[in-house]
């Protein structure tokens, strides 16, 4: 998300993200799981061809992306999921929904669904960090990745609205807090059809998942997010990797950090988060011109 937050001192910015951390106990964002156990999840599949996988972002699901499956259901086997907790798919309980649990559900249903394959992942926002994840950790499984403004590269400065957030989400109506959050994150084309669409999804959700979905991905040990943390993370992304971003400065930034020639990051304006839904079309062609190409 492109967020616009006043200057503060190092001093405050740390204890506002001290204080939003121990609220929850963030846990180890990039600790291996313990003991996987794979929920059920709901997941389309249509088409034929390269093989495409769509990542939905926090407190989202399969349906946002709507105006990208006709296009890729046609020049693609497109699959479409929804993540644990969110959607159709299964409501794990607490205490499972660190990063690296959703990351160990894709590389489950890839490898046994679709075994001896690999995906070009496209991710929103949480969804594109869960798929540079899974990348560096499974290269394997993965031939390409698409972040669609995705949870990356951050500055330190933005680490005071997150937890804000997180702080927001303790709360006895944590979907109030997500819409909020979104509220900030909207751009001129964005039709208030979608806003009520994304503040009413949100307070339909469990308020566990979205507690726990939400922290780990800027906070505590294992956060790729924000600061150095996210550029020595997208240093260790070998697969080629195509970032859209709504910030020119985090596009800058961003440029300097992948190893593979073939990846860039682009600077999508006049739009919100949501590029998927505001600028569809034009979005469908620029990320089916950059996956034919490599």
């Amino acid at each position: 998300m492109h967020l616009n937050d006043p200057v503060i001192s190092r001093r405050k910015l740390l204890k506002l993200v001290g204080a939003a951390a121990a609220a929850i106990g963030v846990p180890d964002a990039g600790a291996k799981p313990a003991g996987h156990k794979q929920p059920n999840l709901f997941y389309t599949e249509a088409g034929s061809g390269r093989n495409v996988m769509f990542i939905h972002g926090w407190s989202c699901d399969s349906h946002d992306w709507s105006w990208q499956l006709p296009a890729f259901e046609g020049k693609y086997r497109t699959v479409a999921i929804d993540l644990r907790g969110h959607g159709s798919s299964e409501v794990t309980p607490s205490g499972t929904y660190p990063p690296d649990d959703f990351v160990a559900d894709l590389e489950t249903l890839i490898s046994t669904t679709y075994k001896g394959q690999k995906f070009v992942l496209i991710g929103h926002s949480m969804g594109g960090q869960i798929a540079a994840r899974l990348a560096v950790k499974r290269p394997d499984l993965v031939s390409a990745v698409v972040s669609v403004d995705g949870a990356l590269g951050f500055p330190d400065e933005a680490a005071p609205v997150f937890a804000r957030t997180v702080q927001g989400l303790q709360s006895n109506n944590p979907g109030a807090a997500a819409a909020e959050l979104f509220a900030g994150a909207y751009g001129p084309k964005t039709d208030p059809a979608f806003k009520r669409w994304h503040a009413r999804r949100s307070q339909g959700m469990q308020a566990h998942v979205l507690r726990e979905a939400f922290a780990p991905l800027f906070f505590g040990p294992g956060q790729v997010a924000i600061g150095d943390a996210s550029a020595k993370f997208c240093a260790r992304v070998t697969v080629p990797l195509y970032h859209l971003c709504r910030d020119p400065a985090q596009a800058e930034r961003m440029r300097r950090w992948f190893s593979n020639p073939t990846s860039k990051v682009d600077v999508w304006s006049d739009t919100g988060h949501w590029i998927v839904q505001d600028s569809a079309a034009e979005m469908n062609a620029s990320v089916m011109k950059w996956i034919d190409s490599i």
